[in-house]
């Protein structure tokens, strides 16, 4: 979303407004904008506060900011909170960064380290108005250059140039976002459950990298949500990626979750959350099921599991391959579904013989309201996979 300074374009309004209008905004600014970030956190269920508040619009900083989102116990000290180029238009405040401390944590034999967080071209949208984005924090694009997670000093996790981007708000299109981890690492020699190391040993995997993809969309005036790509690579092992899509997620419903999830957040551990908990089983009727898929892309990892567990019991990695397509038809049969038991198994047949990818996909011929797909889960779980228009297939480009 554009957001501009008011047009002063009438040549009689004296200097002395037009500078009260373009000029630094004065402590009270300063303090209105603070305000404003713990508002719009608050809608989110999140506490955020601070020992004080310093500077001006230029560039103000929140001091000792302390963040705790709802259900937490104890706060998070953050450290300094850094805005600079604070504007106002039509009641709206857009931030051009925003940017914290570098943050470390540790917690007995583990750590965690994360360099600052930077957000651009944020916006606070105007307290009392229906926010056009759920009352959701908005922002064009974040970065964050290193996050590691350590056990006894060792890094068992590591990510770096996480990235995230979203279109230009317009009430009137949908928001297209994305999410990139070009470079993650995992240190499984750190697993010490003798069942996991031994596999882990076996396959190769003690060092994992990998990298992560999102990409998705959100049109808030009809509530459709599309995740169109969310991957997960893991080198020389493959690919496990979903979609899915959702109609109904509306900034009314999003509105109606966070309060349900603030009052839930308020009350004690042993009452009774009953009540709320219907009434989030009814907020959700209000969604409906597009679509999903649920996709694995082999890089070396299937062969590599069949041969461990053939040689766990003594025989080839092919005769394990040839012993599972005898037994999935028997598993298939619970579905009730023949004709998706016999899909499922030629395509699991076909994936064991040359494995290149293996695919679920849900494609009904129309929305399906959670309602119904909820009762037939519970009444006729049989007919689901027909309601849901389940498919399976195998090495498709």
């Amino acid at each position: 979303m554009s957001l501009q300074r008011k047009n002063w374009n009438r040549l009689a309004v004296s200097t002395f407004l037009f500078a009260l209008a373009v000029g630094p905004a004065s402590a009270q600014s300063v303090d209105d904008v603070a305000a404003r970030l713990k508002s719009t956190f608050s809608e989110q269920g999140i506490e955020i506060d601070w020992a004080g508040v310093s500077g001006d619009t230029s560039s103000m900083r929140l001091q000792g900011v302390k963040f705790k989102p709802a259900g937490v116990e104890d706060a998070m000290d953050i450290g300094d909170v850094t805005l600079e180029g604070v504007s106002e238009a039509n009641g709206d405040y857009t931030i051009n960064t925003v940017s914290t401390s570098a943050y470390s944590r540790s917690e007995g034999e583990l750590s965690f380290e994360m360099s600052p967080f930077i957000m651009r071209d944020v916006v606070l949208f105007a307290d009392g108005t229906n926010s056009p984005f759920g009352g959701m924090l908005y922002y064009r694009a974040a970065n964050l250059d290193n996050l590691v997670v350590k056990s006894t000093g060792k890094t068992a996790f590591s990510a770096s140039g996480i990235a995230i981007e979203m279109s230009e708000f317009d009430g009137g299109k949908p928001v297209s976002m994305s999410a990139t981890v070009p470079a993650f690492t995992s240190d499984l020699t750190l697993v010490e459950d003798p069942r996991y190391k031994d596999a882990i040993e076996a396959l190769g995997y003690q060092n994992i990298n990998g990298s992560a993809l999102m990409e998705g969309s959100w049109d808030p005036a009809d509530g459709k949500m599309d995740i169109s790509k969310y991957d997960i690579k893991v080198d020389d092992a493959g690919t496990f990626g979903i979609t899915f899509s959702i109609g109904g997620y509306t900034v009314e419903f999003i509105k109606s979750v966070q309060e349900l999830q603030k009052q839930m957040a308020a009350m004690p551990e042993d009452a009774d959350n009953s009540a709320q908990g219907m009434a989030m089983l009814g907020l959700m009727q209000q969604l409906s099921f597009n679509g999903a898929t649920i996709r694995f892309t082999d890089d070396s990892l299937t062969n590599k599991v069949l041969d461990y567990v053939g040689k766990q019991q003594g025989m080839s990695g092919k005769d394990v391959a040839n012993q599972a397509k005898a037994i999935v038809p028997f598993g298939l049969a619970q579905l009730q579904n023949p004709d998706l038991a016999a899909q499922a198994s030629a395509a699991v047949n076909q994936y064991f013989d040359d494995p290149r990818s293996l695919e679920i996909l849900a494609n009904p011929a129309s929305p399906v309201p959670f309602a119904m797909i909820m009762a037939d889960a519970m009444a006729n779980p049989a007919n689901l996979t027909r309601t849901l228009g389940v498919a399976v297939q195998a090495n498709q480009n």
